[in-house]
């Protein structure tokens, strides 16, 4: 299988989703141009409110809605694969929509859909950064694994980057490429973000591709930004700094079949058992 080329979008979003969207669509389309296959868009890429429950304005019905309309026309269109960050969709409780990552080939069909599991309920360590995102998101339960031409591609959310179980149960389903959607605050993408992704890709002997939000938000929240692709062996390929933009590298199927051959860490796990 030859290499391929994939992208991690670093926005910094408001609380315009219109022009939230035509900031997407333009990354999409030049990241598409430079040849990438697959594209990941950050967390609530479509609207940064003032407060978490700002995202209730903007929800939508599982396949029916605007934004779900635009990723899948921009799929289509760009005849490339995209994570759409997340989007909230309806869940049993109307005022907690979940946070959906939602994944389209490259006709523009949905493929999969990730609702994020483990919710930022914290208080974050020498400041007065609190959040709450269970009041207004309704956790999911399930990981998601899709095949896609290069491998099999996992989906997770932001805070999920914190429990290694859930990844390593996609490696148990064999993911191949890590998608993470996010938008750390500041403080903590300083200390622990970098670590993290690189801690997912080593122990999981796989790729990882994470997009930001980066920059000032309404009300002040601080996201850290620091899209980066990271190879199996926990080398960052490539990274986007403070600035929106496009992070883009290289990967190598072949090469991740190699090295799990040669480094056959996962086949040498003793305790297997996640519940």
């Amino acid at each position: 299988m030859t290499t391929v080329k994939i992208a991690a979008i670093q926005m910094n979003s408001g609380e315009d989703v219109a022009a939230n969207l035509t900031r997407a669509r333009r990354a999409l389309r030049s990241a598409a141009a430079d040849g990438a296959v697959l594209a990941v868009l950050p967390e609530n890429f479509a609207r940064m409110g003032k407060r978490e429950s700002d995202r209730i304005a903007i929800t939508e019905e599982n396949n029916v809605g605007p934004l779900q309309d635009f990723l899948a026309a921009e799929a289509a269109r760009a005849k490339m694969w995209i994570v759409g960050g997340t989007i909230p969709l309806k869940s049993d409780d109307p005022k907690r929509p979940c946070a959906s990552s939602l994944v389209y080939d490259a006709d523009g069909k949905r493929v999969g859909r990730y609702d994020k599991i483990h919710l930022f309920d914290v208080r974050v360590p020498e400041s007065e950064e609190a959040y709450r995102e269970s009041q207004s998101a309704t956790p999911g339960t399930k990981p998601l694994i899709v095949e896609t031409p290069w491998g099999m591609l996992g989906v997770a959310v932001c805070y999920d980057l914190r429990f290694p179980e859930l990844f390593r149960r996609m490696a148990s389903q064999g993911m191949d490429i890590l998608a993470i959607p996010a938008a750390f605050t500041y403080r903590t993408g300083l200390a622990h973000w970098e670590p993290l992704l690189r801690a997912r890709a080593i122990e999981n002997l796989c790729y990882v591709v994470a997009a930001a939000q980066t920059g000032t938000h309404p009300a002040g929240r601080q996201t850290y930004g620091h899209s980066m692709v990271v190879d199996p062996w926990g080398a960052i390929l490539a990274q986007s700094i403070g600035r929106p933009g496009i992070c883009s590298a290289t990967i190598d199927p072949a090469h991740l079949k190699r090295l799990r051959q040669q480094f056959p860490v996962l086949d040498h796990r003793r305790i297997k058992t996640v519940s």
